[in-house]
């Protein structure tokens, strides 16, 4: 693997905006240490960007989000034309950055531990609303598991994602983009480009409009071409039985949920819309998105949104049964409402809700700006040791780093860890903690909160290896990959969860002549993927996808990038929103927290 070599770090810059005191015999001597605030906790609409009206409070993102997206790989610096100058920070000096003994300690308003996506973005939206941020990240870079890769050879160049490909464009990753001055650099998918489901040696379309705005779009859902309509009269992936099983839970009735006990995802799709939707459509979904396992997954907790239908669709009076169809309609009427009544910034990028979108150079390109814009503010290879309170009960958080230990002082902490790195860290500030993450949960055989393994395999291969065959619906021939990516049933005898059409989604991913195929392989019902060799693992991907979409005489692909993640996804299971809620009144109890 040939990646483009990543710059030194660049020396910290001053801020002309900013003033930092070193504790030296001429340097003014500190302000007053205010005492922490106990405030309670809010929501933050980041559509807007967000002001810090209130100090924040200890806040543990404990179900580790931010941890399955991958780390930069080279730096791309938002374009100078485009610049947002940084704002002057309105705290007053005792509430700036400061070093008391440059040597060893640091004080900050709000420290935030963990640099992935979750801990980068927060530090930025902090920053930008005039709190004095300092980011802390074990690794040596921003990103946490969003890893963007070039590699040059005498074909051409080709980038590709080490973990995550793509994200669900809201407008709070518009605005971000927009304040870095990368918002130029942003690329969508077509939006008309479906998923594919293998079943039956063949490739069937999921149901998908054609790009329209609004209730055309709706219509364009249910009645164009790849519409819910010719999917349920046409296709073929359900069975006539399996189609009439789902058209009645969809839009007669279905049977209520059971008492007093918590369902799976498999639990609730298969009371709602029936076992074939659930196998064939549901399942390879949930192993693609999630790499987890639908028998253990809690559907409230993994699937909010789409849970939270099946309340929508009670709630209107004369839906008795509790039909589903008409609760989406009810929150997709509602959300345009909302959407109007708060749109996005007229200066911003035109975008289309969960649109897949990227950037130009790859996913890193966010986290690598950030970087840039928060200069010294962000502390890489900094391994967070314990967190304990001073006399003053402010935090004190200890790091060991290459330049030995040191310390940070703040009113305020975020952490973004993933559990299975926390350890007994924050013991000493959150009473409970340690047994809270690793205790036995016999419901779902785990101890604390499941991270499987995953492995990120991206091939190449030239167009003219992959079956030519016309796709269903007008979409074309297979080999111009008409789609977002492929998802394979348990059923099928293919190990590999789902393969993403890297380089159909964003424009040049690769040189016109070639595909790029992203392949996710492992989750919780295939762990063992976390101790094979790197060879075999390619070799059963290959195997899979000349099932799937290649011929079977196609020569090797180019092998551009392997990454196996030993602790991939958090796995959002049985009981895990107590889990969380039980965080929660230990956050409550923090004494000033």
């Amino acid at each position: 693997e040939t990646t483009t070599p990543r710059p030194p770090p660049a020396p910290a810059r001053p801020n002309p905006n900013q003033t930092l005191h070193a504790r030296r015999d001429d340097a003014p001597p500190p302000a007053p240490k205010p005492k922490p605030t106990t405030t309670t906790r809010a929501t933050t609409n980041y559509h807007r960007r967000p002001t810090m009206a209130k100090p924040l409070r200890t806040l543990l993102l404990a179900s580790g989000l931010s941890s399955t997206i991958l780390g930069a790989a080279f730096a791309f610096a938002p374009p100078s034309t485009r610049r947002t100058p940084l704002p002057s920070p309105a705290a007053s000096v005792e509430s700036r950055l400061r070093a008391s003994d440059p040597s060893s300690s640091a004080e900050c308003d709000c420290l935030v531990i963990g640099g992935g996506i979750s801990g980068s973005t927060l530090a930025h939206n902090l920053h930008r609303s005039d709190a004095n941020v300092l980011l802390t990240e074990s690794r040596d870079y921003l990103g946490g598991n969003v890893q963007s890769v070039a590699v040059n050879d005498d074909d051409g160049e080709f980038i590709y994602e080490k973990g995550p490909n793509s994200f669900a464009t809201q407008p709070s990753i518009v605005r971000i983009a927009h304040e870095l001055g990368i918002d130029d650099q942003l690329v969508f998918a077509d939006e008309s480009l479906p998923p594919w489901v293998n079943y039956g040696g063949k490739l069937h379309p999921l149901p998908k409009g054609r790009g329209g705005k609004g209730p055309k779009g709706q219509i364009e859902l249910v009645f164009g071409p790849n519409g819910v309509l010719k999917f349920g009269l046409a296709g073929d992936l359900l069975s006539w039985p399996g189609k009439i099983r789902a058209g009645v839970g969809a839009f007669l009735g279905h049977a209520p949920a059971p008492e007093g006990r918590e369902e799976t995802i498999q639990d609730w799709v298969t009371r709602i819309l029936g076992e074939e939707v659930f196998y064939r459509i549901i399942d390879p979904f949930v192993s693609g998105v999630y790499a987890g396992d639908p028998t253990t997954l809690s559907m409230k907790a993994a699937l909010p949104k789409i849970s939270r239908i099946e309340r929508y669709s009670y709630d209107i009076e004369w839906n008795k049964f509790g039909a589903i169809f008409y609760g989406g309609l009810a929150r997709q009427v509602e959300l345009t409402k909302e959407r109007k009544a708060d749109p996005p910034e007229p200066e911003w990028v035109e975008f289309e809700y969960g649109n897949p979108g990227s950037f130009k150079r790859g996913l890193s390109t966010l986290p690598n700006a950030i970087k840039e814009e928060l200069g010294d503010r962000v502390k890489l290879e900094w391994t967070l040791t314990k967190v304990e309170k001073d006399g003053d009960k402010r935090y004190v958080a200890t790091y060991d780093t290459p330049d030995g230990q040191k310390t940070v002082t703040a009113k305020t902490i975020v952490s973004t860890m993933p559990t299975h790195a926390m350890g007994s860290v924050f013991e000493p500030v959150l009473p409970g903690s340690t047994d809270l993450f690793t205790r036995e949960r016999k419901i779902v055989n785990r101890n604390g909160i499941y991270y499987p393994p995953v492995s990120a395999v991206t091939l190449a291969y030239p167009k003219s290896c992959f079956k030519d065959v016309e796709l269903d619906n007008d979409f074309g021939n297979l080999r111009d990959l008409p789609g977002f990516g492929s998802l394979n049933p348990r059923s099928e005898g293919v190990r590999t969860l789902g393969t993403l059409w890297s380089s159909s989604l964003f424009p040049g991913r690769c040189p016109p002549e070639y595909n790029i195929l992203l392949n996710y392989i492992g989750g919780s019902r295939d762990p063992a993927i976390g101790s094979m060799e790197e060879e075999d693992i390619i070799d059963a991907v290959d195997e899979d996808l000349r099932k799937v979409l290649l011929r079977s005489d196609a020569p090797r692909p180019k092998v551009l990038g392997i990454k196996v993640w030993p602790t991939a996804i958090p796995q959002y299971e049985l009981g895990h929103t107590e889990l969380m809620e039980e965080l929660g009144g230990m956050e409550e109890r923090v004494e000033g927290g």
